[in-house]
């Protein structure tokens, strides 16, 4: 016999009968099930006073007032926990921040990289027009810095005028053939800890000096490091005033050498951390080694997933430089020689045209911003700084420039124009650390949390587990109350047999 088609009963309408099914067989208990469950559950949790609020051991007047009593005593003690653990949530999520300074004494030092940069620039024999060099190098060293946001207007028809006549004219092949050289006649005397050191030591590297040399850079063959305080490199540098000049009218007015100690894992920076010893002075320098460590965001303003692509360690100098150049590769399709990166170098033309331009625009809209966790360029979370002291005497002296005229064959006026000495060494032998650190862990919330629910409570994560079991409980009895009590009356009436034939289906 062929049967009637089945009604075709909605899919919510299906779940809700299959629900209405399930609480059915599993129908909340009567009012003194769940009273003798209530009292089983106070009775037996570890949930220290609950049992006083509802024991039968003592009857009648004094024992409401116990039971009440016991109440207050319950309520309030549960109160004064959960205040305690909500100030030291908030304290927690306040991110707050501890500082400790360590000092580590050691047998050896790692010493720093010391990167050397004379104050003039180019041989005055470079080229007929010598303040187009200058104007063409701070159009290029321009990239190295935000400083110069104007596109410069003086000296633009000679510029132009001049690459019309060197369309083949390289500024970089240009700075490194004519700009500071080191060699046995710059360099006069280097020592090392007492050992000989020569420009074969020293790496070149440009910067917005022109032609710089760093002694003891990361790639070098040996890393240098020293055992004793009160030494370390000193030299004894020429600048040769009569071959290198500046021109005065753009604004270069000084003679001798600047220098920056810093990390041989990252790149130079003169922009305002940059020392001075002027022609005819000894420089000393005394050096401290200083690492700050800097916590992650939200309790630092540091990045450690951060990495940069051609420096080894981060730093904000090196991102910046990294950043720029990706802008200005991507905008100009060319690099510029002083930025890190791989790609065809930029001629003049493209300096003048785009480069600076796109340097311009990313200043205004700053698209490579440094400082705080969401900058492009946040603070390194291990960073290695070298603090310097830098006191200065008059070189030579009368009678040293007697005892040096003869030995180096130049004359006391000579060496009071021309040379300058530099001793660079560490000031104490030891580490000085200086730490972030979370003054609030995860840890110690835990045990504080764990300490006020157990002082005022006697509360541990069992009795969180037995009261949310105690919880759920409930809300299961309350679902099935609502479930079955509490039906839509004008669905019931059209869908009854509806319904029960679902319910076989379940």
């Amino acid at each position: 016999m062929e049967q009637p088609n089945k009604p075709n009963v909605p899919d919510e309408s299906a779940f809700w009968c299959k629900i209405n099914s399930f609480v059915t067989r599993h129908t909340a208990p009567c009012v003194e099930e769940r009273r003798k469950y209530n009292h089983e559950f106070a009775v037996s949790t570890s949930f220290h006073g609950l049992h006083n609020l509802v024991e039968k051991n003592t009857t009648g007047a004094s024992g409401h007032v116990r039971r009440l009593l016991w109440g207050v005593v319950v309520f309030f003690f549960v109160l004064t926990a959960f205040s305690q653990v909500y100030i030291r949530v908030v304290n927690y999520f306040s991110w707050a921040t501890t500082t400790s300074v360590t000092v580590q004494y050691v047998d050896k030092i790692e010493f720093p990289s010391v990167t050397f940069c004379n104050l003039n620039r180019y041989q005055t024999n470079a080229v007929n027009n010598l303040s187009v060099a200058f104007f063409l190098w701070n159009l290029v060293s321009a990239v190295l810095h935000f400083s110069n946001s104007r596109k410069p207007s003086e000296n633009v028809q000679d510029m132009i005028d001049f690459m019309q006549i060197n369309q083949n004219f390289s500024i970089k092949n240009f700075t490194k053939k004519y700009g500071f050289y080191l060699n046995n006649s710059t360099l006069l005397k280097c020592d090392f800890f007492g050992i000989p050191c020569y420009p074969e030591d020293f790496e070149h590297v440009f910067t917005e000096y022109g032609n710089c040399y760093t002694f003891n850079l990361y790639s070098s063959k040996s890393h240098k490091r020293v055992s004793t305080s009160g030494r370390g490199l000193s030299v004894l540098l020429d600048i040769k005033q009569a071959e290198f000049t500046d021109d005065p009218s753009l604004g270069f007015v000084d003679a001798g050498i600047t220098f920056v100690i810093h990390s041989p894992k990252i790149p130079p920076r003169f922009d305002g951390l940059s020392l001075y010893c002027p022609a005819g002075m000894h420089a000393h320098a005394s050096i401290r080694h200083l690492k700050t460590i800097t916590q992650e965001h939200p309790w630092g303003e540091c990045n450690p997933h951060l990495e940069l692509a051609y420096h080894e360690v981060y730093s904000t100098y090196g991102c910046l430089q990294e950043c720029k150049s990706a802008h200005i590769k991507a905008e100009c399709g060319c690099l510029p020689f002083l930025l890190p990166g791989i790609g065809e170098e930029c001629d003049l033309q493209q300096f003048y045209n785009c480069v600076y331009p796109a340097i311009d625009r990313i200043d205004k809209e700053e698209l490579c911003s440094v400082g705080t966790y969401s900058s492009t360029c946040p603070v390194p979370c291990e960073e290695t700084n070298y603090p310097t002291t830098l006191s200065y005497s008059t070189f030579p002296s009368d009678n040293a420039a007697e005892y040096l005229s003869t030995k180096l064959n130049k004359d006391a006026s000579y060496m009071r124009n021309n040379l300058v000495y530099i001793d660079i060494k560490y000031q104490e032998m030891n580490y000085k650390t200086t730490t972030q650190q979370k003054a609030f862990t995860l840890g110690e919330l835990l045990s504080e949390v764990g300490g006020q629910l157990g002082l005022f409570c006697g509360a541990s994560m069992i009795t969180i587990i037995e009261v949310m079991e105690f919880l759920l409980t409930h809300f299961f009895w309350l679902c099935a109350f609502l479930i079955l009590k509490v039906p839509i009356i004008s669905q019931r009436t059209d869908s009854q047999s509806r319904c029960k034939w679902q319910r076989q289906e379940c």
